[in-house]
């Protein structure tokens, strides 16, 4: 299922937009003229064996240690492309969108992306991009609201 499908059957409001492919989330927001802050990056990891989707800041990377602490988990790592590929046959490697429900995963949110009004990011492809109301993301997606990443300067 494509992300647009997911946000239509769940009757979301969105904006869907194409630029040049972009294979970074920085890349993304400039493509797509937003602050970093704004990008919604999606990072699979596999906490005791269970996979989860971390979602943070474009200008954030996840903080192993704080994720593994605050899910009580003994160990926790990162995804790689091969599971990464299982996980979202539908998408391009890198493209997928931060949507754990659509996949079946559980959905962590980074609390620095509460203060945004909307999100941006990758839908399914290098070179679409979707805009939703942080609300509406919320709604839709019930994440678990924690606090894993720090920022890149």
């Amino acid at each position: 299922m494509r992300i647009t499908e997911y946000l239509d059957q769940k009757k979301v409001n969105y904006q869907i937009s194409s630029h040049r492919p972009s294979f970074t989330s920085q890349k993304l927001a400039a493509e797509e003229h937003v602050s970093g802050q704004y990008i919604a990056k999606p990072v699979i990891v596999q906490a005791d064996g269970k996979f989860y989707m971390c979602v943070l800041p474009a200008c954030s990377k996840v903080d192993l240690d704080a994720l593994r602490s605050q899910l009580g988990a003994g160990e926790v790592e990162l995804a790689d492309e091969e599971e990464m590929a299982q996980l979202f046959p539908d998408c391009e490697l890198g493209a997928e969108p931060p949507v754990g429900s659509m996949f079946g995963l559980a959905t962590l949110l980074d609390k620095s992306l509460l203060q945004d009004d909307f999100i941006v990011f990758q839908a399914g492809k290098h070179d679409q991009a979707v805009k939703l109301n942080l609300r509406d993301y919320e709604e839709m997606v019930h994440p678990r609201i924690l606090s894993f990443s720090y920022h890149l300067h």
